[in-house]
């Protein structure tokens, strides 16, 4: 049996009725961001801030329809779920504020490396903690919500959410940016989206889950 965080998570699920005027700016912004750094990329050839930013955002998507399935076939909980108020709930764990959010956060993690591309694990390690941080205000808040044992606000469970939550968006970034051709950049999208899709192609279209 679901839990109650999970049946509320599950009420309004992709309802375009909850949608808010306030998605509309911040719309505005990730296209602005993305059209600012794509004008750059096509006139200096340096394609590696709009890589960062689907890498990172291609890995959430991963990581959010991974969480789905978990719910589905534990018929309890994902690892997390956002039960929150919020304009647009996209799956049980996700929702439109937190994939702007995502959007943006590969691009900043970009610029923050500046010219020092050896700093990119250093800083993998700082954003993946700050992210780590928020998570537990907001789990403190109720916006999310944590169910099982080992993923919660013990240390264990911080370990765990910093690598398996975070860390590794980063670290594919990192890996994206540090590959020395386009292909491989390219390839590595393609997987993780393809990945992704797939996955809820599967779930979504095939067996009919609801996550």
């Amino acid at each position: 049996m679901v839990t109650e965080a999970s049946r509320r998570a599950l009420e309004g699920l992709r309802d375009p009725t909850t949608l808010q005027w306030y998605v509309i700016p911040l719309l505005a912004i990730v296209f602005y961001v993305y059209v600012i750094e794509i004008k750059r990329a096509r006139e200096t050839g340096e394609w590696n801030a709009v890589f960062a930013g689907l890498t990172v955002f291609g890995m959430d998507f991963v990581n959010e329809t991974v969480n789905g399935w978990i719910l589905v076939l534990s018929d309890r909980s994902a690892l997390w779920t956002a039960p929150g108020p919020t304009a647009l709930r996209t799956m049980v764990g996700w929702n439109i504020e937190i994939m702007f959010m995502f959007a943006l956060s590969g691009i900043i993690y970009f610029h923050t490396l500046g010219a020092h591309r050896r700093s990119r694990w250093v800083w993998a390690v700082v954003y993946s903690a700050f992210c780590v941080a928020v998570e537990l205000l907001l789990e403190r808040g109720g916006l999310l919500v944590w169910e099982y044992g080992f993923w919660n606000a013990s240390f264990a469970g911080v370990w765990l959410i910093f690598l398996f939550g975070y860390f590794h968006f980063y670290v594919a970034a990192a890996l994206v940016i540090g590959a020395r051709r386009t292909r491989p950049k390219l390839v590595a999208l393609a997987v993780m989206y393809g990945v992704a899709i797939a996955l809820n192609v599967i779930g979504l279209g095939v067996l009919g889950w609801t996550y």
